[in-house]
């Protein structure tokens, strides 16, 4: 049997039938498209949008970009068993796309892109937002998806849909291959009918794997860390896609090992467990860093070790380390020479936890009173920066996120992605569930926060939604405020003005770049941006795009905005204007090193300090061999 459908219609009919499931847990993959229509898609995927809207529901975008965010947020927020798709123009709407889906990528999350392309059948040629490459016909913009993606496909044919589609949805599904996925969809074929044979229409259910622990690999880790003097477990992203949290804390408490995260991996133990350590590398805590510096063993669970997490290679700094990763992907099993246990994160740690069970393997009490001790005090420090003795002062950074810490509860999740709160939330915030911390720092994209707080909201529409941003974020893309308020999405957007790009305003300084081009104030009389500050108004600008907002000018006004923000049912902003405006933030300073290049040579006195102190950084990086 079979039904006569365009190539969208259908496409759109297929995606309404395709399941997840993981521990009987069974989740629709699609769970609605976001669309900006243009004049190559809204004859096709838009008309199907409308044929199907009682099985496909639909969200209306402002920025292509910004819906990526936002399908990304919902994904990140179902556990990656469920996004949803986003469908562009071909053109500057589907080019727009790049830049989500190198950060769905990059993070492992799964979002279906259905951008627009150029005719198939070539009816005229050019045709409008044609690309136009000598060497090749057969080349559009939606080609500079390709490395961003981790599958393609241009579906010129209608029956090519078939085999695409099916491809697509199996590496969405994939829990090592998952990223972005594009299908791009020629605007003429989008609207060309077929008869499709019913069977393409069928629900299917894809099983999300967990695959276990190879026998040996399993024995091999096993055997390091019974070795093992001061071993140390780095808790990366994947502890949460596994939803290994629970597994983790067995692991740990039974061994005695600490646990250390990295932003992905921040909310893997709950701050105030035993074994939890805190922040590990570049943006970490005092405690898990000296931690790492003295470690003969890192058990990285789920991480891609990036430089952030290694100090750029110089962290881990044991004259005999060795690192045992557990992680689904043989490709980061295999970083750092380290032993792979290459199995699903909460498979792995329960084989591990059983293992050593068996052997009545524990860490010894002097290691445990070492680092639970040293945690002590370092939360000392964090209550030293949360607090605020003048309430009626401009907040610093450090106590905004003080403020905000005294009035959440597990349920509210905060998301964030650039600038320099990404720093002191990983340094200073208290993790209370495992999905409460929502740092998107693989790609570490401004503009990141809105849109992927409406798709966190949409997914869990009974938890307090927060968006963390600075001005420099906020300026990159707010244009979701107007989604958010066409359909009542009641996120929280907690706006601080420090008048600039902060935190690399800071890099800057220690680099010999003296804060050249990061302050958002007007040109001095030598040229320099070093005036008075810009008089913009972002909270008038939220309030424009319809957004409720609430000004807070010192602490005081600061703690009742937030509460009253909290409890509101529509989209709502508190904006601040922070203390220390040109500093970073307040916070603890790092507390190990990140490899961002200075100048070999340069006149420059700043410069020429900061080449020297790079130099001494440099000689103690190493390569784990």
């Amino acid at each position: 049997m079979t039904t006569r459908l365009t190539v969208a219609q259908a496409l759109v009919r297929f995606l309404a039938a395709q399941y997840t499931e993981r521990d009987g847990e069974r989740r629709r993959l699609i769970g609605a498209t976001w669309g900006i229509f243009g004049h190559g898609n809204v004859a096709g995927l838009g008309q199907a949008l409308v044929e199907y809207a009682d099985v496909m529901p639909y969200h209306q975008g402002r920025n292509e970009q910004s819906m990526v965010h936002a399908a990304v947020g919902y994904a990140r927020q179902s556990n990656r068993l469920s996004t949803h798709a986003v469908t562009t123009s071909i053109g500057p709407g589907a080019t727009n796309l790049v830049t989500g889906a190198a950060l769905a990528t990059v993070n492992h999350l799964p979002v279906l892109l259905l951008p627009g392309d150029t005719f198939a059948t070539r009816p005229a040629d050019p045709v409008l937002q044609q690309l136009e490459v000598p060497y090749a016909g057969d080349v559009s913009v939606n080609d500079a998806l390709r490395p961003v993606s981790r599958y393609f496909d241009r579906v010129t044919r209608p029956e090519a849909l078939i085999p695409a589609a099916l491809q697509a949805v199996r590496v969405l599904t994939d829990p090592v291959e998952t990223g972005a996925v594009t299908l791009a969809l020629p605007q003429d074929v989008q609207a060309e009918a077929y008869d499709w044979p019913d069977d393409f229409f069928a629900e299917r259910t894809w099983t999300v794997r967990r695959p276990g622990a190879d026998p040996a690999e399993l024995a091999e880790a096993v055997r390091a860390l019974r070795a093992a003097r001061r071993p140390l477990v780095v808790a990366g992203g994947g502890v949460h896609h596994s939803r290994a949290e629970e597994a983790l804390a067995a692991f740990a408490g039974a061994t005695g090992i600490p646990v250390a995260s990295t932003q992905a991996g921040k909310g893997s133990l709950r701050h105030d467990h035993p074994q939890d350590v805190g922040a590990v590398g570049h943006t970490g805590t005092a405690t898990a860093d000296e931690l790492a510096r003295t470690a003969d063993l890192v058990i990285g669970v789920g991480t891609r070790w990036t430089d952030f997490t290694t100090a750029s290679g110089t962290l881990f700094a044991h004259p005999d380390v060795r690192f045992v990763n557990l992680n689904i992907a043989s490709f980061d099993g295999h970083k750092l020479s380290g032993t792979p246990l290459v199995a699903d994160a909460r498979s792995g740690l329960e084989a591990l936890t059983e293992a050593l069970l068996g052997h009545g393997h524990r860490v010894a009490d002097s290691y445990v009173a070492e680092y639970t001790e040293d945690k002590a005090r370092w939360e000392q420090r964090v209550d030293a920066c949360y607090a605020a003795e003048e309430p009626d002062a401009r907040p610093t950074q450090p106590q905004v996120l003080g403020a905000l810490d005294a009035l959440v509860d597990e349920s509210d999740v905060l998301i964030n992605a650039a600038g320099s709160l990404p720093g002191d939330l990983h340094k200073l915030w208290r993790a209370r569930s495992r999905d409460q911390y929502h740092l998107e720092y693989g790609y570490s994209c401004m503009g990141y926060e809105i849109p992927a707080a409406i798709g966190v909201k949409l997914a869990a529409p009974e938890r307090n939604v927060w968006a963390l941003v600075g001005d420099g974020t906020y300026l990159m893309m707010p244009t979701e405020i107007v989604t958010a308020v066409q359909e009542g999405v009641a996120i929280k957007v907690l706006l601080l003005q420090n008048h600039g790009y902060a935190s690399i305003g800071g890099l800057s300084e220690e680099t010999g770049g003296e804060r050249y081009g990061t302050a958002y104030r007007y040109r001095a009389a030598d040229g320099t941006f070093s005036g008075e500050p810009l008089p913009v108004d972002l909270a008038a600008n939220a309030a424009s795009l319809g957004m409720r907002v609430l000004r807070a000018r010192t602490v005081r006004d600061l703690r009742a905005a937030l509460a009253e923000a909290r409890a509101a049912d529509t989209p709502t902003c508190v904006y601040v204007e922070t203390e220390t405006a040109d500093t970073v933030s307040g916070a603890p300073p790092a507390q190990a090193w990140w490899d961002v290049p200075v100048a070999e040579t340069a006149t420059r006195p700043s410069a020429v300090k900061a080449r020297e102190l790079y130099e001494r950084h440099v000689s103690t990086r190493r390569r784990h061999l």
